[in-house]
């Protein structure tokens, strides 16, 4: 499907949409980027560490979170590093400013560098790290394809996605390995994943703490906060998965040209058309002034 930015009748940028049911409409292969959080995070329950370390609900959600960097995920985060008897070096996320822009300014104002925890996607290392220290394996090399830890992630995930051959596998930006696959088995993984009983625990997660999925300005966080039985996650290159837990479906959403503006609209759009929920997607294009001049539509 196209989406189209018309002012006065002119289309003037168009963005391809793929669009999945898990059946139907996802053929074209993607990374699975951070859409692959809680299909990595559902290794915790086959190592008791929810259990061992006494996790919270809000600190399972923050393992699968894409979070923005704001006050409340790097506490969490803080409380993982120190549940787990890790060090801030131990991790391989890498460091960047965080995605909140207020949490941002508010760190520049201070004069105060973002750190690890900032990354979003440190929680998923921190699960890496706790998961290899309780089974006795390298720290040091969590982060490589041959690690025991990132073996047993893509055995995993090629299973609950149903995958039985192997396609591109390439480094995240975090660093870490991240597989490919065809848009429509993304989708199967997470029926596969959030309608399995043995994984309660990670729906809960993300049903319970939506803000800490995402955070400020984040399409997961919006939609789970606008319709408490959908489960949400966004991934980068214009990706986000969205399970409804009421009726146990599921859709995947693609922006081929990965553009998050797009990906919104496009996500809101299409959950508004299958009566998931009522989205506020303004699809009007306004000047300065507030004159609408021209309508986004999904074609």
């Amino acid at each position: 499907m196209l989406l189209k930015y018309v002012r006065n009748g002119l289309t003037e940028e168009e963005h391809l949409v793929e669009f999945s049911d898990g059946k139907t409409g996802g053929e074209n292969i993607y990374y699975l980027r951070s859409c692959a959080k809680p299909l990595q995070a559902s290794l915790m329950l086959d190592f008791d560490i929810p259990q061992i370390f006494k996790l919270t609900s809000e600190e399972i959600a923050l393992t699968c979170a894409s979070h923005a960097g704001e006050n409340v995920h790097v506490r969490l985060a803080e409380s993982l590093l120190t549940k787990f008897g890790l060090k801030l070096s131990d991790l391989k996320c890498g460091v960047h400013p965080p995605i909140s822009k207020n949490s941002d300014f508010d760190l520049k104002i201070r004069g105060i560098a973002p750190n690890e925890l900032y990354n979003n996607c440190v929680g998923k290392h921190l699960l890496f790290l706790a998961i290899s220290k309780a089974n006795g394996w390298d720290l040091k090399t969590y982060d490589l394809p041959e690690h025991p830890l990132q073996q047993l992630v893509k055995k995993r995930i090629n299973e609950l996605c149903n995958i039985n051959k192997d396609y591109p596998v390439t480094k995240d930006g975090c660093g870490v390995p991240i597989l490919s696959m065809p848009l429509n088995n993304i989708v199967q993984g997470y029926k596969n994943l959030f309608s399995n009983p043995k994984y309660e625990i990670i729906k809960n997660a993300f049903l319970k703490h939506p803000y800490i999925i995402g955070g400020e300005n984040r399409l997961d966080t919006e939609i789970m906060e606008a319709n408490k039985k959908l489960i949400a996650k966004v991934g980068a290159g214009g990706l986000c998965i969205i399970y409804n837990t009421k009726s146990e479906e599921c859709i995947g959403v693609k922006v081929k040209d990965c553009s998050m503006e797009a990906r919104r609209i496009a996500a809101l759009e299409y959950l508004n058309s299958l009566g998931w929920g009522v989205f506020n997607c303004d699809n009007t294009i306004k000047t300065l002034h507030g004159d609408i001049i021209g309508k986004i539509i999904l074609t």
